[in-house]
């Protein structure tokens, strides 16, 4: 496995394992430098999404980058003030035109919002049936919420990204999906930095000559689940995706698991209310 490597989705779609996330990267300079590093050192993968207010600039990146679009993969999400059918139509070509795209590689739905996101859905599957984008998922669904949701849905969603670190596994969540062919994705894999702080992870760090950042970002790609840290860093977007010389043994990967104590450092699904 190398940075390059892909998961091939539900749908036949391969999608990269390793991504830069750009979550509170700031419109601009500061994340298109930071997409551009990326770009420059192997990266493949960008996710965004309409709430950053920074997808003008991601797409100023990639299109700078001379790199071939379709060898970029790009998620976006529609954000919650958007869903219903027709605004999320409408929410997805604004992201298009700030990115000035003509697909994405990935649609997501934000957050769940119960009817409201079966709407959403809706407008997903007619642009997915229309090619305007080559796959469709969600974020932040819980067993719950897919119990409410699957059955309204004509295709099956192929990614749901969730916060997912050593103290957030969701065992049962992950488990759920891999039966149902959903792929997935972690975001808040470095628990905004606080895994530097776990003793665990620093003493693997020094076991394997890496930093414990290093190992958290192994460790999800062991999982089976896709990883996108965020950095605006160009040393730390590097040294992210420095990962691909090792990999963890079972007896660690299992120490790591033992951390969990479903802590959340997000927002907890059933609680948003913007």
């Amino acid at each position: 496995m190398n940075i390059s490597s892909k998961v091939k989705l539900n749908n036949g779609v391969e999608m990269p394992w390793f991504g830069l996330g750009v979550f509170l990267s700031n419109e601009g300079e500061e994340v298109e430098n930071a997409v551009k590093v990326a770009l420059q050192n192997g990266y493949r993968h960008i996710d965004t999404a309409a709430i950053y207010k920074n997808e003008r600039g991601v797409g100023k990146a990639v299109k700078a980058s001379g790199i071939p679009r379709e060898e970029i993969f790009i998620t976006s999400k529609v954000w919650n003030t958007d869903q219903g059918y027709k605004t999320t139509l409408a929410a997805y070509e604004a992201s298009l035109e700030r990115l000035q795209m003509d697909y994405l590689d990935l649609y997501l739905i934000h957050w769940p919002k119960g009817k409201r996101s079966v709407e959403t859905w809706k407008a997903l599957e007619e642009l997915y049936a229309k090619g305007r984008v080559h796959a469709i998922g969600i974020s932040n669904f819980l067993v719950h919420h897919l119990d409410e949701f699957l059955p309204e849905c004509k295709i099956m969603p192929t990614v749901n990204q969730v916060e997912f670190h050593p103290e957030l596994i969701q065992p049962d969540l992950l488990e759920y999906c891999r039966k149902r062919g959903i792929q997935l994705e972690a975001w808040a894999p470095m628990m905004k930095g606080r895994v530097n702080d776990i003793p665990l992870m620093q003493e693997l760090a020094a076991k394997y000559g890496k930093n414990p950042v290093q190992i958290v970002l192994r460790w999800d790609i062991q999982k089976g689940v896709i990883t996108i840290p965020k950095s605006v860093t160009p040393e730390r977007i590097i040294s992210n995706a420095d990962i691909f010389d090792f990999e963890l043994s079972d007896e660690d990967m299992a120490k790591i698991d033992k951390l969990d104590k479903n802590a959340r450092i997000g927002g907890h699904p059933d609680f948003i209310t913007f």
